[in-house]
């Protein structure tokens, strides 16, 4: 299997990220995304969804430090607009799609999340959150739009410029995700969840989600393109440059470690 991948099983899709260490998002990452949606929007026996790890530890960590710091800042822009482009699918597609996060979901990990119609968690020593402040970023990856309508935009903005992460349990009180089930039953309930939804008035349910998405979510093209033009000036910027950096050299083991 590759990065990410599109598997089904009766009327049921499930969408498989797999990039060890931390389903980390760099441009090839994204490709792989695009693709396994696009085999799940051309699957017309598939309704529901799920969008899942692999991995045991992590959801997706969000952005890749690392090829953010070595990628010119246009390189890094057009990772985002493809990124949106990606994700956009999600909202536009008749089909319903559930995030199932069962480990740490930051950043641009938690921005697919926000993506996806339903967010189930299970418990567990994991985070939530949108940090990217603290490398002198944003969620440019429609986090600012998404997050906004979800919890409202005053919620939203003292979530976000103080990069505050949160456990699965205040994830759920604060409305950053739909459902949580006790580690051990996260993916049994969400796929008897996505069955029942797969087998009830789909066209009904089609038309309830565009319907909101259409009405509610009118202006957030618009956002979306100010995200782009934000974020390309910062990725261009001294401060974030220095702060990739300060991030990446702490994140590397000591010779003591060693």
């Amino acid at each position: 299997m590759g990065q990410v991948a599109y598997v089904r099983h009766d009327r049921v899709g499930t969408i498989v990220m797999d990039r060890g260490p931390a389903n980390s998002i760099d441009i090839s990452f994204v490709r792989d995304f695009d693709a396994a949606i696009e085999a799940a929007e051309r699957d017309t026996d598939c309704f529901v969804v799920i969008v899942r790890s692999n991995l045991s530890e992590f959801f997706s960590g969000g952005g890749d430090v690392n090829k953010f710091r070595e990628n010119a800042p246009q390189q890094n822009t057009e990772m985002i607009a493809f990124l949106h482009e990606t994700l956009n699918k999600l909202t536009q597609s008749e089909k319903i799609y559930i995030a199932e996060i069962d480990g740490h979901a930051l950043g641009g990990g938690y921005e697919i999340a926000l993506a996806c119609d339903l967010r189930f968690a299970s418990t567990g020593k994991y985070r939530i959150g949108l940090p990217e402040v603290k490398l002198g970023l944003f969620p440019a990856a429609g986090g600012t739009q998404r997050l906004a309508s979800l919890i409202g935009p005053a919620r939203a903005l003292e979530f976000m410029i103080t990069g505050t992460t949160v456990t699965a349990e205040e994830a759920l009180l604060l409305g950053l995700i739909t459902r949580l089930f006790a580690e051990a039953e996260l993916t049994e309930q969400t796929l008897a969840y996505a069955n029942q939804i797969a087998s009830a008035a789909t066209q009904a349910i089609s038309k309830i989600k565009r319907s909101i998405y259409d009405g509610f979510c009118t202006h957030q093209s618009i956002g979306f393109a100010v995200e782009r033009r934000h974020i390309a000036t910062l990725f261009a910027s001294e401060d974030v440059a220095a702060r990739l950096t300060t991030f990446i050299e702490r994140r590397r083991p000591s010779s003591a470690d060693q």
